[in-house]
């Protein structure tokens, strides 16, 4: 960040503070983290373009026969959500559409995510992918992925011919 562009940031969060002290006027700007600044780079840029899918936040734990994913993502209906597994990757994407958008200027925060998003994990081991389960309930939505059955070690013996 240069020069500049770091006392324009300091020069908005004094505003935003003198505005929370005094309380809202009606000129103060919204704190509003999707609207694209300045001084991005060039990987940044991205995050604002129309095709870009936000990553999704997961937990990943197993039992003695599982491997179980969860992800909070509510506000986004079952089908709008689509769950694929090819070899070892597990991929689950969607979309979270707002249902009413407000005026900009009636915001005070706005930090939550709208839009597309995505997550591809690597399966630590093999699973049965024809068993895998996926619920959701109350805005969590979990995934069930059934361990393959474990490989046994067979000791061959050699005879002498």
């Amino acid at each position: 960040m240069t020069e500049e562009q770091n006392q324009a940031f300091f020069t908005s969060l004094e505003d935003l503070k003198k505005n929370l002290e005094g309380g809202l006027a009606e000129d103060s700007r919204v704190l509003d983290l999707s609207t694209r600044p300045d001084f991005l780079s060039p990987e940044q840029e991205q995050w604002f373009s129309e095709d870009y899918e936000g990553q999704l936040s997961v937990d990943i734990y197993q039992t003695k026969d599982n491997i179980v994913v969860k992800s909070t993502i509510a506000g986004v209906r079952p089908e709008d959500l689509e769950i694929y597994i090819h070899n070892d990757l597990l991929t689950i994407r969607g979309k979270r559409e707002q249902e009413k958008e407000e005026k900009e200027a009636d915001y005070f925060y706005k930090e939550c995510y709208w839009g597309g998003f995505s997550r591809s994990i690597i399966l630590p081991v093999e699973v049965q992918a024809d068993r895998v389960e996926a619920t959701f309930k109350n805005g969590i939505l979990k995934i069930t992925l059934p361990k393959a059955q474990k490989s046994k070690l067979i000791n061959v013996e050699v005879k002498e011919d």
